[in-house]
């Protein structure tokens, strides 16, 4: 069996900043907005409301995202819509509005976050709060 191991401030890196998106309406006006939209998008962790062009909304988790082309029309997300398994394709050129609605799960959840926490319970004297990994059964 492993032992814990215990975490330092020297032992941190710096690692990625997690953008606050919740909430956010991005402008879509450009080519280069929609992408960089869509882009944050694939990287949140909640849900997205998508508005099409021809007036429907579509709420859901942005599971992927192809843009292998200067065309728009070649690029396209796909969105698992709430309450629903299936998985729907839109292209980049159908979406007129986009907004962050759902709660981002993976807010506060980064590895900086997690050391505050270990260094404020070790303040505490709290035991055993080393970092062990999960068993893979």
């Amino acid at each position: 069996m492993s032992q814990p191991m215990h975490v330092n401030n020297e032992d941190t890196a710096p690692g990625f900043v997690h953008e606050n998106l919740e909430g956010w309406i991005p402008a879509l006006a450009t080519d280069a907005e929609i992408r960089e939209a869509l882009e944050k998008a694939f990287d949140y962790r909640g849900d997205l409301t998508i508005t099409l062009k021809n007036g429907e909304t579509v709420e859901g988790y942005l599971f992927d995202r192809r843009c292998e082309s200067e065309n728009l029309a070649d690029c396209y997300v796909r969105i698992i819509p709430k309450g629903t398994t299936e998985k729907r394709r839109i292209g980049y050129n159908e979406i007129a509005a986009l907004a962050f609605t759902g709660k981002d799960t993976a807010a506060g959840k980064s590895f900086e976050a997690w050391v505050k926490k270990y260094n404020e319970k070790k303040a505490r004297g709290e035991k055993n709060i080393g970092i062990e990994a999960e068993p893979l059964e």
